[in-house]
């Protein structure tokens, strides 16, 4: 699907705030709310939109760390790794990237006690690093079209 100057302005809209109704957008960009409703229905299909989500307050909900670990996974372990860290609770988003390390994991914690046990979980899958954050620079940027 080849997305339209139209197409642009509606992911805009959707990616500042996913809960604005379609006549709302519809008013915003300069077309009916039914247009709306089947641009959007398309992008669904097409998979450019895949979902929508509440994006939560880990301190709010009890968690007092966020932490960035990678991991270098010994011979033999990653396969097996890859399909256990889909289990952990505590991993929000984990990527398998180039380079030295193998996963990039980050991660919610309650406290440092919970850190070291989670860390724990982890060494018999390969070598870690871990870094606390300490706050978001940029969060959620906004895709844009290709220039």
């Amino acid at each position: 699907m080849v997305l339209d100057a139209l197409n642009w302005k509606i992911l805009k809209c959707l990616q500042q705030n996913a809960r604005l109704s379609n006549a709302e957008i519809g008013r915003q960009v300069g077309i009916s709310s039914p247009a709306v409703s089947e641009r959007i229905k398309k992008m669904e299909d097409a998979g450019i939109i895949l979902g929508y989500k509440t994006v939560v307050s880990p301190l709010d909900m009890g968690y007092q760390l966020k932490a960035i670990i990678t991991l270098r996974a010994f011979i033999g372990k990653l396969k097996p790794f890859l399909e256990k860290v889909k289990t952990y609770d505590e991993v929000l988003n984990c990527y398998r990237i180039t380079g030295n390390e193998n996963i990039v994991m980050e991660v919610v914690l309650k406290n440092q006690k919970h850190l070291e046990a989670f860390i724990d979980q982890l060494i018999i899958y390969g070598e870690t690093k871990t870094q606390i954050v300490l706050s978001h620079v940029t969060r959620f940027k906004e895709i844009k079209p290709l220039k």
